[in-house]
């Protein structure tokens, strides 16, 4: 952990705005497409967490009481998890050989709480819709010279490990040097 380095802030115009470019991602070509996204995933990470909280923070301002419901929910859930985790070593080792099947089954059930609550919809914009923002961010936006340059020194090590690199590790995409 002591080489977790919290990615720079890009500039606005690089990320949105007159020097950006951005291109409908060919669908015939999956790997391609899936390393676009892997490789802006890691550059913009730090644009993508702010624009995430904004979001969210805006649709928790319009509706406190049902993302607050929402949020306790899946914190519990979570929580459940995590503990469960570090005390059954059968559900560590199960997470171990099918993280994204853990992270389906805590979506599910905590979709399946919030829904008996009343409060998916306004939970599921909150959280969906930063997440929608930010794959097709991704997705759309051509990769630089430079971003294709950061990631590498990333995958080669050279650089430190970031929250994304993390946060994709965790739920098993490998971000290597044939991804960039």
């Amino acid at each position: 952990m002591d080489t977790l380095q919290v990615a720079p802030i890009r500039n606005l115009d690089d990320f949105l705005l007159a020097s950006s470019r951005f291109q409908v991602p060919d669908t015939s070509n999956l790997e391609r497409w899936a390393n676009r996204i892997v490789s802006n995933l890691l550059y913009y990470q730090t644009n993508y967490l702010l624009s995430a909280a904004l979001i969210f923070t805006l649709v928790a301002y319009i509706h406190p009481q049902e993302m607050a419901l929402g949020m306790v929910t899946v914190g519990v859930l979570f929580g459940i998890s995590f503990y469960l985790q570090k005390q059954k070593h059968e559900v560590k080792e199960f997470k171990k050989q099918h993280p994204a099947f853990v992270f389906c089954l805590l979506v599910v059930v905590s979709y399946y709480l919030i829904y008996k609550l009343g409060s998916i919809v306004v939970f599921l914009f909150g959280v969906t819709l930063p997440i929608c923002f930010i794959v097709l961010h991704a997705s759309l936006r051509l990769r630089n010279m430079k971003n294709k340059l950061v990631n590498a020194s990333e995958a080669l090590g050279i650089a430190k490990i970031t929250p994304m690199g993390l946060i994709l590790s965790e739920i098993g995409i490998e971000t290597d040097l044939k991804s960039l």
